[in-house]
């Protein structure tokens, strides 16, 4: 097939771009054969994680670990010449670098011996992971310090005589200089690098566990990922946004759950206002349904005065936040929520509540800052509080510096390889049909609705403060948060106030969307995948929100393989609901294997005893042949540069765009 030579203006003028990268037939040359080379290298591994809910100790753990991905490397290469006791120490090593040397320093009596074998058994180990990649790639993750040193460790070929020599001399003279214990944390840290090519976050990396900013800051340092968001994300990044509602509910969650630490030292955002304005207004309140969850290791220390405080603040955000939710609801006809404006159900009189027309009693109506004749407006000393916090997480430099990572590394979904990634679902009615949204003045579905909602979103932190349109996506990202059907929430009503304020638990029922019963059948996950182009054996969709209950004999995997759920209980409160502590996923070149993973005991125990997550590993879809970067989204771009290079190639030779040949 012969090749045109004859070039449009527009294309011309794309290659003469090009040509100033490219200067030369060779320089275009050798980067062709360059990127031919990486298309027939074995795909990377992806990772996928979600529902991390700030527990940053386990997350962490998983993360250093690759979901176990280091220690099966660590056994295909060692399995039959280091014991499982070595094994596990090395994988400790590489996991905890920094404090492990610490611990070895302090027990190990010939230091210079153990440098001289873990160096060793690193180097073979680095160099194992790194065969798949090409040199250049490796050399990006090299740290500067000891990038020169590394990358003659992990290529020499140490069967030859005379290199032998010259690489245990490098050896000899790192330990000699005491850079030892440098060089063993960077290859460790390259270790973990080239073991996951890239890293999927299935959305919630906020709320319920201690330090979600912790998690933030890893994935910043993180060398390739991608988010998509959760419920509690959303609800961060439009308080973050500022959006007062979604800043009340945060700090209601928060106090609620006795988790201060991630907003007072995480993000230094000072609660001083509100507790001031609840010991002034809620000092004689009926305050008994708003104590504070206080389970975890430490809550010992807090006094009756601390609690009746939390319990005070509680109350008082919570009661701000109703009052901002009606007014919500009240501008947004369209949200189709007018039943839950609960306020003005309110009987006093009878201390009672009418929903759906069943009369409730109410176990507290003890409400000093609600007017029964105008219930959903503000008192001025709540806008005071409330403008005053919002402020706060308005000018927290690390809130704002997070969140605008999530926009920058986020969406809603995400199309990956052939999967399908999000984090709620796609809203169904029960015959199977998509559920249709008229807000914005123009009804959507599936995966338009998505894309529409994902805009909002960022005219909601983006566009010019005070505009119309920051202040829609503002209210729009709350109803993402908790609006019926809403695709990261997947219910259709959220019950703060009936579990507040109402003894009859029926009255708390919070109906999940038909798509959590309808997922289980293949056609319905074939329907989806459609839905966003996507077809074929190895599709499949990649879902978090809502906990497998491992315990009762629940399967991640749904819909005869094509949908899986990894949302398996990361946070501790969920996990005597789900019966494990999460599932991850891996897809490799040869298979896909979701591995569930059972509750971390810590940081201190898995660096002093070498106690590793527990986990198990289940393969359930094998690649008919190992899959080549060339199969993937990466090597169709790739692919794509190929062509573009030898169209310029053409240009050359045709005299079309002349060479560059710099002295």
């Amino acid at each position: 097939m012969t090749s045109k030579k004859t070039f449009q203006p527009q294309e011309l003028r794309y290659l003469q771009l090009l040509a100033k990268q490219y200067p030369t037939v060779q320089a275009a040359s050798t980067e062709i054969i360059n990127l031919q080379a990486i298309l027939n290298l074995p795909k990377g591994t992806e990772h996928f994680i979600s529902d991390i809910h700030g527990e940053y100790e386990a997350f962490l753990h998983i993360l250093n670990s690759c979901s176990g991905v280091v220690k099966e490397k660590l056994d295909e290469l060692y399995g039959t010449s280091l014991s499982r006791h070595d094994r596990n120490e090395l994988a400790t090593l590489i996991y905890y670098p920094e404090e492990k040397l610490a611990l070895v320093a302090e027990t190990e009596e010939d230091l210079d011996e153990w440098y001289r074998i873990t160096l060793h058994r690193l180097i073979e180990l680095c160099r194992w992971i790194a065969s798949k990649y090409t040199r250049s790639k490796v050399r990006k993750f090299l740290p500067k310090d000891y990038d020169m040193i590394i990358d003659e460790l992990i290529h020499i070929r140490y069967e030859e005589p005379d290199k032998k020599d010259y690489y245990e001399n490098i050896i000899n003279t790192i330990i000699d200089i005491d850079q030892a214990a440098g060089v063993i944390e960077a290859i460790s840290e390259i270790i973990k690098r080239l073991a996951v090519d890239h890293l999927h976050i299935v959305g919630d990396i906020f709320d319920r566990g201690p330090r979600a900013d912790i998690i933030m800051d890893s994935l910043l340092d993180y060398h390739s990922v991608d988010i998509q968001w959760g419920n509690h994300d959303i609800l961060w990044m439009g308080a973050a946004s500022g959006s007062r509602t979604l800043v009340a509910t945060v700090l209601s969650n928060s106090i609620h759950y006795n988790n201060l630490d991630v907003i007072e030292t995480g993000y230094g955002i000072s609660l001083r206002p509100l507790s001031i304005f609840a010991n002034e207004v809620y000092r004689d309140c009926d305050i008994h349904c708003f104590s504070v969850k206080l389970t975890d290791p430490g809550t010992e220390q807090y006094t009756e005065k601390d609690k009746l405080l939390s319990a005070r603040m509680y109350k008082a955000i919570t009661i701000i936040l109703f009052k901002l939710e009606g007014q919500k609801l009240i501008r947004h006809p369209e949200f189709n929520m007018a039943d839950r404006l609960l306020l003005d159900k309110i009987d006093y009189t009878n201390k009672s509540i009418t929903i759906g027309g069943i009369t409730y009693p109410l176990k507290d109506c003890d409400f000093p800052t609600v007017d029964p004749a105008d219930p959903y407006t503000l008192t001025p000393e709540e806008n005071h509080v409330i403008d005053q916090l919002t402020a706060s997480f308005r000018r927290s430099e690390k809130l704002q510096r997070h969140v605008r990572f999530l926009y920058s590394k986020g969406g809603l979904y995400k199309i990956y390889n052939g999967n399908l990634l999000f984090h709620g679902c796609i809203p169904m009615a029960a015959d199977g049909t998509l559920l249709s949204f008229t807000i914005g003045g123009k009804e959507r579905t599936g995966r338009e609705f998505l894309d529409y909602a994902e805009k909002a979103c960022r005219k909601a932190y983006y566009d010019r403060v005070g505009s119309p349109e920051r202040q829609f996506g503002l209210d729009f990202m709350w109803w993402l948060w908790a609006g019926r059907n809403s695709p990261i929430f997947g219910r259709d009503r959220m019950t703060t106030f009936e579990r507040r304020f109402i003894r009859d638990e029926s009255s708390w029922t919070e109906p999940k969307n038909a798509y959590y019963t309808l997922y289980h059948d293949p056609a319905i996950c074939d329907m989806i995948l459609k839905e966003f182009d996507l077809n074929g054996p190895h599709c499949h969709i990649i879902n978090g929100h809502v906990p497998v209950k491992a315990k009762k004999g629940e399967s991640p995997i749904k819909g005869g393989g094509k949908l899986i759920v990894i949302d398996g209980g990361f946070c501790k409160a969920y996990q005597s609901t789900s019966g494990i502590a999460g599932y991850t996923l891996i897809y490799n070149s040869r298979n896909i294997r979701i591995v569930s993973h059972q509750p971390f005991e810590g940081r201190r125990s898995a660096i002093y005893l070498n106690h590793d997550i527990a986990n198990d590993s289940l393969i359930f879809e094998r690649m008919e042949s190992r899959v080549k970067i060339v199969e993937t989204d990466q090597g169709r771009a790739l692919q794509s540069q190929v062509d573009d290079l030898l169209r310029l190639l053409e240009a050359y030779r045709s005299g079309a765009v002349t060479e560059d040949h710099k002295e």
